[in-house]
């Protein structure tokens, strides 16, 4: 007998959507994380993609403890000399709340081009309205 092996054609992708409507940065990052790796299903493989299609509403109201609204710093370069840009949360959420959420969920991903290729199947919304209503997704509870 021999163990079965997951292949390209054999894993099933569901549509899964998460509402992050109150809930904690973080750990809306992580459980998105782990559902486009595909650790909580059985047939998890490290080097291959077996996760499911993700889906994120709500992203404008997602929550920050502490400090954090002021303190936490997003910084980009442009590459030329002094070309360094700093942007607080509270700027960030106000003018591109969905980045937020991309930059603490990608940052938890493989940095290979198996993690570009799971960050493909990540879908951010400012709203609570999303167009992939034809996939059928599930909402999953918060905080399961």
């Amino acid at each position: 007998m021999s163990t079965q092996f997951p292949s390209k054609g054999t894993i099933e992708r569901k549509w899964l959507v998460i509402d992050a409507d109150g809930q904690v940065l973080g750990r809306v990052a992580s459980r998105a994380a782990k559902l486009l790796i595909g650790k909580h299903k059985p047939i998890y493989t490290p080097f291959l993609d077996t996760g499911d299609h993700v889906v994120v509403v709500n992203a404008e109201k997602v929550r920050l403890t502490g400090n954090k609204e002021e303190d936490k710093l997003y910084r980009r370069h442009s590459g030329y000399p002094g070309g360094l840009t700093e942007i607080n949360a509270r700027k960030m959420r106000s003018s591109r709340p969905v980045r937020m959420l991309e930059l603490a969920i990608s940052g938890m991903l493989p940095k290979t081009k198996l993690g570009k290729q799971m960050y493909r199947k990540l879908k951010v919304y400012a709203g609570s309205r999303h167009p992939h209503q034809a996939q059928k997704p599930v909402v999953l509870e918060p905080g399961k």
